[in-house]
């Protein structure tokens, strides 16, 4: 082999070892009272609660939880990065740390009782809508 392509091989693994070496895993984990309910997140079900998700990105996420007997829940989250996430640093965590990252969340929702109504209540309700129609 010449001088030129065992350097040449040398600087081929040393980027190989350094592309694979550094890792960042994200999860986030969503708990709900009660327990059992139905999270869908950006439009995507992911499961009953207690779940775990992996992500890729920070940001604001829609998230529904629904279950028979409770009001659903439409809200949104914001999901903020940390530190080492954000430019020239998450070129260090991810590529040349040669440890395992774990980024873990955790977001907690308390669902409320169905509120029953009275066939009075909805009647009324509908009087009250057909005035407005006219």
């Amino acid at each position: 082999m010449t001088k030129y392509a065992t350097f040449a091989l040398i600087a081929y693994v040393f980027m190989v070892s350094l592309l694979l070496s550094g890792c960042v895993e994200r999860q986030l984990t969503i708990n709900t009272k009660p327990k059992g309910a139905m999270v869908v997140l950006n439009d995507e079900e992911i499961g009953t609660s207690p779940v775990t998700v992996s992500f890729n990105w920070y940001g604001d996420y829609c998230v529904r939880i629904s279950k028979p007997g409770f009001e659903t829940l439409d809200t949104h989250r914001r999901l903020k990065g940390p530190w080492y996430d954000h430019f020239p640093f998450d070129f260090f965590a991810q590529i040349v740390n040669p440890k395992r990252i774990v980024d873990s969340y955790e977001w907690k929702f308390e669902l409320s009782p169905k509120q029953q109504i009275s066939r009075e209540e909805l009647v009324q309700k509908a009087r009250e809508m057909k005035k407005q129609l006219q």
